[in-house]
């Protein structure tokens, strides 16, 4: 098994100042998902080199032990600190795409030509495609089809408008995800706020948030085991 680990490079939220980036616990739930499975992992980002991390996901609140694992792990250190760029990575080395969130990749992967490309080059190789909380947002600017979204017609979940709401950046992100979703003809659907919630459709593998991290890796192993 060999699975990308697509992470973002931006990280301003909008105009405010704040920092953002990708939300940790979505990144090391996977990547030990992944890890503990016999994958071989390789991560990767439109800038390489160290990805920002959201400050919020490393306050003691949203600390897990995944991410606990990750302080004292310091090959995985190694190789976030030095990440790939994503001009420089081919599809074809790869059995399965994996997208953590955190608001970041509103901003920069939503319209990156070489991630935009990475998807739909697993998606013409039939290969499994997973995003988490935010991450769907990548597939925003997607097209499989002429006029026709990879999102159209699928089953997928997202970040939900009364999760983003909870955290009062509606107003803030470039676009909600779970109104993109809908409007390109997602078959949209969530759980309650904030529990783990993870919809599969074929090798279509979305999570709600950061508590679906974990099961929407768990899902692509099993759907690479299943070939």
């Amino acid at each position: 098994m060999n699975i990308l680990i697509v992470l973002t490079s931006h990280d301003q939220l909008g105009d405010t100042g704040k920092k953002t980036g990708f939300w940790l616990e979505e990144f090391t739930a996977p990547y030990y998902v992944f890890k503990d499975a016999g994958a071989h992992i390789t991560i990767a980002s439109p800038k390489g080199g160290q990805p920002p991390v959201d400050p919020a996901s490393e306050a003691e609140g949203a600390l897990t032990e995944t991410t606990k694992r990750f302080s004292e792990d310091a090959h995985c250190k190694e190789s976030l600190a030095s990440t790939r760029k994503l001009a420089d990575v081919d599809m074809n080395d790869y059995d399965a795409i994996f997208y953590p969130g955190g608001h970041g990749p509103l901003w920069d992967l939503a319209n990156d030509k070489h991630s935009i490309a990475l998807i739909k080059s697993a998606y013409e190789q039939d290969k499994v495609i997973s995003a988490v909380c935010h991450a769907p947002g990548v597939f925003k600017n997607v097209e499989v089809k002429p006029n026709q979204n990879i999102v159209g017609g699928r089953k997928v979940t997202g970040f939900s408008n009364s999760e983003e709401e909870a955290v009062q950046l509606t107003k803030l992100v470039p676009f909600l995800v779970e109104d993109m979703l809908k409007e390109n003809a997602g078959d949209y659907s969530c759980g309650d706020d904030w529990a783990p919630y993870v919809v599969v459709d074929g090798k279509l593998i979305t999570g709600q948030n950061p508590a679906s991290s974990e099961g929407a890796a768990k899902a692509v192993v099993q759907t690479l085991l299943e070939g």
